[in-house]
């Protein structure tokens, strides 16, 4: 969850890759996952999907224990607002929900007005659907 990735977890991140167009995006969950390589698209076991992950650098250290790396990843659930605009998430953001757009390599995000449900994302705009501000 975001409050629990610390800057020292993330500091051999070089790269965000986006699997989705971040910018049609509210917000997206994060989280540190364990996972065998520093590089490659991992596998992915949650409901939901993968929009995202970090790349680590070349002096990135495996965990003695277990020979993994602790990587980000960035997914959405079914029921988050850009399915269900509204839904659970009309307005709030899930505990581990941050906007996109505050996310680059070695910085955590943070939530803004628009994760937390206004201004209104394009597909809420496409719906019709307004908020209560």
């Amino acid at each position: 969850m975001s409050s629990l990735i610390t800057e020292d977890e993330i500091s051999h991140e070089t790269e965000l890759v986006w699997l989705e167009d971040i910018d049609q995006l509210d917000y997206v969950r994060q989280s540190l996952d364990r996972l065998p390589t520093r590089k490659a698209k991992p596998a992915y076991h949650r409901d939901g999907r993968m929009v995202g992950y970090a790349v680590l650098s070349g002096t990135a250290k495996a965990s003695r224990a277990s020979g993994t790396f602790r990587r980000r990843v960035f997914w959405l659930l079914p029921h988050d607002r850009d399915s269900q605009p509204t839904g659970l998430y009309a307005t709030g953001a899930p505990a581990e929900g941050v906007d996109p757009r505050t996310l680059t390599p070695r910085v955590k995000g943070y939530k803004t007005e628009r994760s937390e449900g206004g201004p209104p994302s394009s597909a809420m705009e496409e719906l019709g659907i307004t908020l209560p501000l």
